[in-house]
């Protein structure tokens, strides 16, 4: 069984977002492949980042700038699948989801393992420009996004008195997220199983150091 994070976005007071999680943490939790945790970002107040070679330290056991950070990326690192579910800021993510996204840039919690996300608004689009703007943010991280999303227009009139969307299309489009979640978890955890490569960019700094080398002697 996969452990599957559902991280929850928002941190403001009047967010929306609680309109949507119920629903998604839910449907979740009854899938078979998963083993669910919830975290909310109102519970990780993170620092703005600022971690550099000096605050993260011995990169095997890194320390970071706080305690926080440090915690945030060990428990990011114990799951195999992630499913976030976020609004649309100025046509992107809120700071606070970027925020949680950059600091754990040094562990690498992120790498090779499937991200999915769930976006709503008011509006008509739903926050479908969130996700595009997430997809880049979790490719530069060496996750894998998923192409499947499920995109929550018109929220006000999109949940019933049960927590339950009005559009089987809502419905629908969660239960493939959480299949393709399931797919990719496992995929990606026989791959990392077998054995990982070392980040590209250390392969590239350990490559041309090689090739400094040979040319200096």
């Amino acid at each position: 069984m996969s452990k599957l994070q559902i991280i929850l976005g928002s941190t403001r007071p009047t967010r929306a977002l609680d309109t949507v999680s119920p629903w998604v943490v839910r449907t979740a939790t009854a899938h078979p492949s998963f083993e669910v945790e919830t975290l909310d970002l109102r519970d990780w107040p993170l620092p703005m980042f600022g971690e550099h070679l000096g605050t993260i330290g011995d990169r095997s056991d890194p320390t970071y700038s706080e305690p926080v950070v440090r915690a945030w990326n060990r428990k990011i690192k114990e799951a195999d699948a992630y499913l976030v579910i976020t609004p649309e800021y100025n046509h992107s993510i809120p700071g606070v989801l970027k925020n949680a996204i950059d600091s754990v840039f040094a562990s690498n919690a992120l790498r090779n393992k499937p991200v999915a996300a769930i976006s709503y608004a008011g509006g008509i689009v739903g926050g479908a420009r969130a996700i595009e703007h997430l997809a880049h943010m979790v490719i530069e991280a060496d996750a894998v996004p998923l192409r499947n999303t499920v995109i929550i227009p018109n929220l006000g009139g999109a949940f019933d008195e049960s927590d339950e969307p009005i559009d089987a299309m809502s419905r629908i489009a969660l239960d493939v997220v959480l299949d393709d979640l399931a797919w990719w978890s496992a995929a990606l955890e026989a791959a990392r199983q077998a054995g990982e490569l070392l980040p590209g960019n250390q392969r590239a700094r350990a490559a041309l150091a090689e090739l400094n080398v040979k040319t200096s002697s």
